[in-house]
């Protein structure tokens, strides 16, 4: 959202690079950030049954999976980030603007590997503050380091430097995601109540890996068809006009930042509840899920609000653009002000249904809702009718609805049929 808001004075094309770049981008954060809630599921289960060994074997476990997937994104950005530029956009105008900002901004791959499960650990131990701070300390110095650079300074003839543009806003969240890691990593190291110790390679850890990554696996394959439906989604969406596909790139990192609120209480709630399982106190389960997902609800509507006000004052925020952009964000601005409260809801329902061990089924709701009925749907809407930007992107929120009653559904049945024995399954350390 930062990057997109100080590119926005350089114009569309800038824009409209940015947009695809943070989108191949994003996708592969949302992955790592899978991979990465997953281990913290077993993480909490660890914290809530006490055992120190099964919370080191964890970490390291997730450690290890995060880094070799990153590995592997930052190889496939590096050798063939051409062929899925054009395959993204026929614009060649935008495509040496995504390569210079992708050339840079894949070094984020690495180094999010390594954060988010750290940033796990901590909220499996309920020391959420830690990470807090962290991005307290994150976001400022990249406003600050981004603007400088994309848009240069000079210091009245001491000092200048001109600005690399889109370049200056991948290079400023580099070295700012840098200063995190070394907070988080200062912090472990100092602190008395962490202890990892590194385990044995032994048999135990080679099964507790094989383990670790079955349990996570579904979750960052439902985190990879939801991020290449939306890939797929920002390909349809680049064959509108040049103004309508600007006025999405600009609202989705909103939509993105937005919904954190309700994604970090579906977090919270997926934590606790993994905690209970681990300590096999779950008396009060059903009482606890309804809480978290009364309280997301409300959360979303908040968010709405939001996205409401942000509506009215969209001019101010993104100036000197084209009219026509600004008439294709008037016209998806009630969408996007309803999408929070259908996606809060669907949100929390996905995480308790993974803390209860219901990876699998929470991909299947997710694959048939996005892509065997939405994206087919939109697709036609653009290529076949060549509808307008409000009913293309209206898609999405009906895609949330979609999903929302067998989300529903199979969360009372989960819950009825948890018991001791079912929580026991989950503990394979």
């Amino acid at each position: 959202m930062i990057d997109t808001l100080l590119v926005s004075p350089l114009g569309e094309i800038p824009l409209a690079a940015m947009g695809i770049a943070t989108t191949i981008i994003a996708s592969i954060l949302g992955i790592q950030m899978a991979l990465a809630n997953g281990t913290q599921l077993v993480l909490s289960r660890a914290v809530g049954s006490g055992n120190r060994e099964a919370l080191s074997k964890a970490f390291f476990s997730g450690m290890l999976i995060n880094c070799a997937v990153a590995a592997l994104f930052w190889m496939l950005l590096t050798f063939f980030d051409r062929p899925l530029i054009e395959l993204l956009t026929d614009n060649s105008a935008l495509h040496q603007e995504v390569v210079d900002y992708l050339t840079i901004s894949k070094y984020i791959v690495l180094f999010t590997a390594i954060t988010q499960v750290m940033i796990a650990l901590f909220n499996g131990l309920g020391r959420t503050k830690v990470p807090f701070k962290g991005y307290l300390i994150e976001l400022p110095v990249n406003a600050l380091l981004s603007y400088l650079l994309i848009h240069g300074f000079d210091t009245i003839g001491v000092l200048s430097f001109d600005g690399i543009g889109v370049q200056g806003a991948a290079l400023g969240s580099i070295i700012a995601i840098t200063v995190r890691l070394f907070y988080l990593a200062l912090y472990m190291h100092f602190s008395k109540e962490i202890h990892m110790s590194a385990p044995a390679k032994n048999s135990s850890m080679i099964n507790n890996i094989r383990n670790h990554f079955i349990e996570i696996f579904p979750i960052a394959a439902n985190v990879t068809i939801l991020s290449i439906g939306i890939a797929v989604y920002q390909l349809l969406y680049s064959q509108l006009d040049i103004n309508a596909y600007v006025a999405i790139t600009l609202v989705m990192p909103w939509i993105r930042a937005g919904m954190q609120f309700v994604a970090a209480w579906s977090h919270s709630s997926a934590i606790t509840i993994s905690q209970a399982i681990g300590s096999k106190k779950m008396e009060n389960l059903t009482r606890d899920v309804d809480a978290s997902i009364n309280i997301a609800v409300v959360i979303s509507i908040l968010c709405a609000f939001l996205f409401a006000a942000i509506s009215l004052f969209i001019a101010d925020i993104y100036p000197d653009l084209n009219e026509s952009t600004y008439q294709a964000l008037a016209v998806i601005a009630p969408l996007y002000i309803f999408l929070p409260i259908v996606r809060g809801y669907n949100t929390v329902h996905g995480n308790i249904l993974r803390a209860l061990g219901k990876t699998t089924a929470v991909f299947k709701i997710n694959f048939i809702g996005q892509w065997v009925i939405s994206i087919p749907l939109c697709a036609i809407i653009i290529i076949g009718f060549d509808g307008s930007v409000f009913w293309a992107f209206a898609i999405q929120p009906f895609e949330e609805i979609v999903k929302a009653i067998p989300f529903r559904q199979l969360a009372r049945k989960s819950l009825l049929e948890f018991d001791l024995a079912k929580a026991e399954k989950l503990m394979y350390d």
